[in-house]
Order: C-alpha cells, then sequence, then structure tokens
C-alpha cells in the first residue's frame, strides 16, 4: 500500500466520521470525530474476535503510519501557526505572568507531582515500573494539548482574559514539556551530557533559541508581506514560513513548536493590521482555518483509530483510570498554588482555577511522545495509560468543559472577568 493509499483512507474516513459527527452526534468537531473513530475501531476488533480476519489489515495500514513522526513533525507546526495566528498579541501580554508560569514551572511541577504519585500507584496495581519511567510518563502527560485545547475553547464561551490563559498556555507548554521528556529520556538511557547544567543550558537554548528563531523568521516574512499585495504569494510566505522555520529550528536544536507560535503571533497581529489587505486577511483566515480543520480531523481519526493497535487488560485499564486522577490532581495542584500565591499580583477571574484544571486536556502530542519511547518492558503499558488518560480527557473534560464554564460564570458563560495585570 502507497502513501498516497493511506493519506486517502485517512481522509476519507475523517469526511465520513466529519458526516456522521454533524448528521447524529452534533458533538464539537474534535470529540465527535475521536468518538467516531473509537466506536469504528472497537466495533473491528469485536467483528475480528469472530474470526473476519479486519485486525491484522487495519494494524498494517496503522503501522504504516509513523504516528510521532506524522504529528511532532509534520502536522503539528501547521496546526501550531493557524491556532496563534487568531490569538491577540495585547491580550496575551496582559496575561503573559500567568501563561509564563503555567507554561514553564506548572509543566515541571507537574511533572514530579504525576511521576510520584504514578511511582506509588503503578507499583500498589502491580506494574512496578521505575521512578524514573514514572517521571518519563509525567513529562509527556503534563502538556496541556493545544490542538484538543483550542478546538474545545471555540466551543466553550469562556471570559476573553481566561481563554487567552488556556490558550497561550498551551501553545507554548508543549515546547517546554518536550525539552523536559527529552532531557529526562536522555537520562533513562545514560546519555552524555545529562547534568544538571547540561539540562539548564539545552532548556534556555531550546526556549530562547525558539522565541529568537520565531521573531527573525516572522519578521523577514512580515517584510516581504507588506511588499506585496496579492494574497496568493502573502498565502505561500506564510507556508514557507511554518516549513521554513520549523525545518530550521531542527537543524538549530532549538523548539520548532515556540518558533513557530512566535511567527504566528507576530504575523497574526502586527503583520494582519499593518501588512495586509481586508481581501488578504479574508484569504488568509480562510485558508488557514480550512488547513486547520482538515488537519484535526484526520489527527482525532488516527487518535481514534490508535487504540487497535495498543494492548489493554485490566491491570492496565485501572492504572489508566489512576492515572486519569493523578493528572487531575496534579494540575489542580500546580495551576491553583501559583494563582493563589500571587493573587496579590494578578487579579484572578471568578472559577479560574477549575476551568484552567478542567481545560487542560491531554492529546495527540501525549500519545506521539509516548510512542518515541525507546523499545523495553514499559513501553507497552505506558503508551496504553497514556492512550486511556488522553481519551478520557478528550471525551469527558472536552464533553464538560461548556457546562462547568457555565456553572462557574453563570448561565450566558460569558462573564466579564477581573482584569489580569502583570
Amino acid at each position: 500500500m502507497s502513501t498516497f493509499d493511506v493519506i486517502a483512507i485517512l481522509v476519507v474516513l475523517a469526511a465520513l466520521f466529519s458526516y456522521m459527527n454533524t448528521q447524529w452526534l452534533r458533538l464539537p468537531a474534535t470529540i465527535g470525530l475521536m468518538l467516531v473513530a473509537l466506536v469504528f475501531s472497537l466495533s473491528l476488533l469485536l467483528i475480528d474476535h469472530f474470526g473476519a480476519g479486519l485486525g491484522p489489515r487495519v494494524r498494517v495500514l496503522l503501522e504504516r503510519i509513523d504516528f510521532s513522526d506524522t504529528l511532532l513533525q509534520g502536522m503539528l507546526c501547521f496546526l501550531l501557526f493557524a491556532g496563534s495566528l487568531h490569538i491577540d498579541l495585547e491580550d496575551l501580554s496582559k496575561n503573559k505572568g500567568v501563561i509564563s508560569i503555567l507554561a514553564t514551572l506548572g509543566v515541571v511541577g507537574s511533572t514530579l507531582a504525576v511521576g510520584a504519585g504514578a511511582w506509588l500507584s503503578f507499583g500498589w496495581v502491580g506494574l512496578g515500573t521505575p521512578l524514573l519511567v514514572c517521571l518519563l510518563f509525567g513529562s509527556l502527560i503534563s502538556p496541556t494539548d493545544p490542538i484538543a485545547v483550542l478546538a474545545i475553547l471555540k466551543t466553550a464561551k469562556v471570559p476573553r482574559a481566561l481563554s487567552t490563559q488556556i490558550a497561550g498556555e498551551s501553545l507554548f507548554n508543549d515546547g517546554v514539556a518536550v525539552v523536559v521528556f527529552v532531557a529526562l529520556l536522555r537520562v533513562a538511557t545514560g546519555a552524555a551530557g545529562t547534568g544538571p547544567a547540561d539540562v539548564a543550558l539545552m532548556f534556555v537554548r531550546e526556549v530562547a533559541g525558539g522565541v529568537a528563531l520565531g521573531l527573525a523568521c516572522g519578521w523577514v516574512a512580515y517584510l516581504l508581506i507588506r511588499r506585496v499585495d496579492d494574497y496568493q504569494v502573502e498565502i505561500l510566505l506564510t507556508l514557507a514560513l511554518v516549513v521554513g522555520s520549523f525545518a530550521l529550528a531542527r537543524r538549530l536544536h532549538v523548539s520548532g513548536p515556540i518558533a513557530v507560535v512566535v511567527a504566528g503571533l507576530l504575523i497574526g497581529n502586527h503583520g494582519r493590521s499593518l501588512a495586509m489587505s481586508e481581501r488578504t486577511r479574508e484569504n488568509l483566515d480562510k485558508f488557514w482555518e480550512l488547513v486547520d480543520e482538515l488537519l484535526n480531523a484526520v489527527l482525532f481519526v488516527l487518535i481514534g483509530l490508535e487504540v487497535i493497535l495498543v494492548k489493554f487488560d485490566r491491570q492496565l485499564l485501572l492504572a489508566s483510570v489512576i492515572a486519569a486522577l493523578l493528572v487531575l490532581v496534579a494540575r489542580f495542584l500546580t495551576v491553583g498554588l501559583p494563582l493563589v500565591i500571587l493573587r496579590e499580583r494578578w487579579q484572578i477571574a471568578r472559577g479560574s482555577v477549575r476551568l484552567l484544571t478542567w481545560g487542560g486536556l491531554r492529546g495527540g502530542i501525549s500519545v506521539a511522545l509516548a510512542l518515541t519511547l525507546p523499545p523495553g518492558p514499559h513501553r507497552e503499558p505506558i503508551l496504553a495509560i497514556t492512550y486511556g488518560v488522553v481519551v478520557s480527557s478528550i471525551l469527558v473534560q472536552g464533553l464538560t468543559i461548556k457546562l462547568l464554564a457555565r456553572r462557574l460564570l453563570g448561565s450566558s458563560g460569558a462573564a466579564e472577568p477581573a482584569p489580569v495585570a502583570d
């Protein structure tokens, strides 16, 4: 089966599942697509149980897709850019303190809390997972997925400042989490250069380098866009910006996700207001909305289908439930403690801690990172538990965030919060 055949099957399934969701389920697109794909996959497994022989064929199809590489080195840059285009830089600046703490200290704190809790609880259910492996699990499950979060925010009417905090954190914390994950993975595999100074230097290089590269590439693209008035050329320049900056980040060993987000913020704000005509803005928005919807559809179909490759048993199901609760508790602590300690500096909107906790969805990035774990006795259990946490996060939290927002903020879900000041 060729690569084109694989892409064709995925796009056809995404279109059919989207149609089914729109016609019958009427759930938010990402949740509906993943749910339909999940039911489809489980149905195939059930049919295969009676000797239909469909399971091996589907596994061959999915094994041809490197989910980790497809997402982390392919889809992610486009999805992050599309999401950052519509983040208001002024709102982001007003909330930069909250976002910075949640995207850095929040990720590190969550990694430690989830890792310690998993080490204790996994041993209780009989998995006997080493502490370092549990910390790896904590690092890969800690980032909130910008793709899932941004898609859900479209349907949940939360206050503007709070929406900016959730979206801003989700766009930046995946880059930080990847650095933490890579550092722990190097320690686990015994790679050279894993001392505290080495890890700190790598962290600074990845984050600061990603910001600098994003600003540089975004500024060059901005200057080029400002000199032309042809929306087709300008859209092509934004495409070049995305793939070029992401590829260059890989060569320079800096954070590609952070570089793309920073470039998207620059183009989405200064580029949109100072360098584009109304016609270009309209066509640019339509183009990137289409890219966002198409890749989101394929991604969440893939997440739903991946259950075919994941091996579950009662022990792993119990561990997944415990891990999902651990992730929520760690999220509540790492969100709540900083905001409570610094409440004198920031005027926090009513219900922010609970909404930030419940709105911290996990998604494809966690699964992709789990798939990069080296072969070993703990890889498959960690992958299965990660998948269980991601699915429960998207289905349970994603389906109820709108109701929680209404309950905490009033029936309209759009109450104005107190301003967040730095």
